[in-house]
């Protein structure tokens, strides 16, 4: 990817001006952290609850708020490819960005196992514990999401210049 090229699509679309507005940042930030906190309410309550806790919980329950972690996954995304095109020099370099979107693939093919393998056979009615290979899909998942938070707060600590980036 180059560098230029993504600036030039900030500036050109607008969303880099809209960014470096007093609002535009605080505000797409604020939105970025709302949807983030409720996919990890909903993604996040439904790992801890195949890990053996809130057992009194039925996990199909907690399955149905899904739906809202996929939609604010959805805000996320756009609200990162925001910031990412506003400042493309200060992501593409950034190890932490670099990290948080590792963890980001992992959390993304952990949920193609846990539908493509154990979805359709789960159940989980009210103290019924989750099978080994669920509470292992829901541990890595719980982890990629927190590594998702730790990294993405960490982007802010990383301002490398271009010379940081090795394999860039």
């Amino acid at each position: 990817m180059d560098v230029e090229a993504i600036a030039a699509f900030g500036r050109d679309s607008g969303i880099h001006g809209f960014m470096n507005t007093k609002w535009g940042w605080p505000t797409i930030e604020s939105v970025h952290f709302i949807a983030l906190s409720v996919l990890l309410g909903s993604v996040g309550l439904f790992d801890l609850r195949a890990l053996g806790f809130a057992k009194a919980i039925p996990m199909p329950a907690l399955h149905r708020l899904v739906p809202f972690g996929v939609a604010a996954f959805a805000v996320n995304v756009v609200t990162g490819a925001m910031f990412f095109v506003s400042a493309p020099d200060q992501y593409m370099f950034n190890p932490a960005f670099r990290l948080k979107f590792a963890c980001m693939a992992v959390a993304g093919l952990n949920v193609i196992v846990f539908y493509s393998a154990f979805a359709k056979g789960m159940r989980g009615g009210e103290g019924v514990s989750a099978s080994l290979p669920v509470k292992i899909v829901a541990a890595v998942s719980l982890g990629a999401w927190i590594g998702v938070m730790m990294f993405g707060r960490l982007i802010t600590y990383f301002r490398p210049p271009y010379h940081w980036c090795f394999a860039c």
